[in-house]
């Protein structure tokens, strides 16, 4: 069953960010728009790519009123460790978010349950706490956060533009579509 359209399902989970633990709820997501970041484990090889990626494009999604919240199966306390030993990690300022026990994990359907690890999935929530967009790739293959934030650009302006759609490869400002049957042969 896809997950496009379902409002997340609540959890509570203990979080990192800016030198503090605090505790992260489906609440938190509510009201904005929210990128959930799923990987599979701290200290490993890919994961500190796309994390320091999303780091390093941070103000970016912040312009657009996005927040972002990593997860992983490790505690907020190895996301301590992590960020105070590696350079790469030691540059974000979102939230960390641990699940130890999988619930955020399964929620979102995308648990490892043989190897208690989440795959690579990003999700994409509205201010109403709808999934707006969903990509789970395999564990060798990393993502692209300029790439998340055409998306998210992209579902921000279909959101707030009813009756129009944005065609591939659309950037902002570029024509956009408005589906009729005036067009059913023309593209």
């Amino acid at each position: 069953m896809s997950l496009i359209n379902t409002e997340i399902k609540p959890f509570t989970a203990q979080a990192y960010k800016n030198g503090e633990f605090l505790q992260v709820t489906d609440a938190d997501l509510k009201g904005k728009w929210s990128v959930v970041f799923f990987y599979p484990a701290d200290f490993t090889f890919v994961c500190p790519t796309e994390l320091e990626d999303l780091a390093d494009n941070y103000a970016e999604f912040q312009k657009l009123g996005v927040e972002i919240y990593s997860v992983s199966t490790d505690t907020h306390f190895a996301h301590k460790a992590w960020h105070d030993t590696s350079d790469a990690i030691g540059k974000i300022e979102y939230t960390m978010v641990g699940d130890p026990t999988g619930t955020i994990s399964r929620n979102f359907d995308v648990m490892i349950e043989e190897a208690g690890v989440a795959n690579r999935g990003t999700f994409v929530i509205d201010p109403e706490g709808k999934i707006q967009l969903v990509e789970i790739t395999a564990e060798g293959v990393g993502r692209d956060a300029t790439e998340l934030l055409r998306k998210i650009k992209a579902a921000q302006y279909v959101a707030a533009h009813p009756g129009e759609v944005c065609p591939a490869k659309w950037k902002e400002g570029e024509k956009t579509l408005a589906p009729s049957l005036d067009l059913v042969g023309k593209i």
